[in-house]
């Protein structure tokens, strides 16, 4: 028998004994419909082009920029400094790139088009982890204008190839391991005002309180120390050894495992907090 609801009646909550009747989503319905998520997170993408801009002109202009601008300072000349700061530059485009993934979540979520999907019999994760999937696209356009520009500068990897696109992929596994912390922001936040400054907060310390533009061993002590243990100098280290000497170093261990840690610790958070707005 079915019950009609009058208009503006919230629908009944389901209790906890009902809930655990509730069919479940197993491992190959996730995967299928985070990537339907990730399909209609491009969409969104080809319909709104801005959205790639500050994956397309950021990595041209702070590249160029931070080049001319500290290269004669810090390394002598313009082409002593790219190895240094080209992978800088890959981290701090990531992160940024990055950074907009929870407030374009808190948009969505404002807007009430995750209200829609939490009847539909889906896994609680795919909303999330379907627009970080497409990201992957950004952030791939981000490293290699990156590095495109670099090389027009005159940046030349002792790494070859095979150690550039190595680079390349780090970037991408760190913008998108990073990424979770942004959006358990974007489903705690108010508003995407709060987010976007909450992330600014966050990513400015991370970025320029690290070795992204100068070696750490020119900064005073007590900064030397937070800069080594900043999880970002371990991803700027490990680009360097990939794209510069073409070795895999410890250095991309730490930079892994920090990925690994940062998933582990944030994506449950994200997925709990999104299951309670909805």
């Amino acid at each position: 028998m079915t019950t009609l609801l009058e208009p503006g009646t919230p629908p009944p909550t389901l209790r906890a004994d009902e809930r655990d009747l509730a069919p479940r989503v197993s491992l190959r319905d996730t995967v299928s419909q985070t990537l339907s998520m990730a399909w209609r997170a491009t969409k969104k993408m080809r319909r709104n082009p801005e959205q790639f801009f500050d994956v397309t002109v950021q990595p041209l202009l702070f590249t160029a920029m931070f080049a001319f601008i500290f290269g004669g300072a810090i390394s002598g000349d313009v082409a002593s400094y790219l190895p240094i700061i080209i992978p800088g530059i890959l981290a701090q485009t990531a992160l940024t790139a990055c950074m907009a993934t929870g407030i374009q979540l808190r948009e969505d979520m404002d807007k009430g088009v995750f209200d829609r999907f939490k009847s539909l019999p889906i896994a609680r994760i795919a909303p999330l982890a379907g627009p970080m999937v497409a990201d992957l696209l950004r952030y791939s356009t981000a490293a290699v204008l990156t590095v495109a520009t670099g090389l027009a500068l005159g940046f030349r990897p002792g790494g070859g190839v095979v150690g550039t696109v190595a680079g390349i992929v780090l970037t991408v596994v760190a913008g998108w391991s990073l990424a979770w912390i942004f959006t358990w922001l974007g489903t705690v936040a108010r508003t995407a005002q709060s987010v976007q400054g909450i992330s600014m907060m966050i990513m400015f310390p991370l970025t320029f309180l690290s070795n992204a533009f100068v070696p750490a061993s020119t900064l005073p002590g007590w900064l030397e120390t937070f800069v080594r243990v900043n999880p970002v100098s371990h991803v700027v280290s490990a680009v360097r050894d990939l794209m510069n000497d073409g070795e895999v170093t410890a250095e991309v261990g730490w930079a892994l495992l920090g990925c690994v840690v940062v998933v582990a610790a944030f994506a449950p958070l994200a997925v709990r907090s999104y299951g309670r707005k909805m």
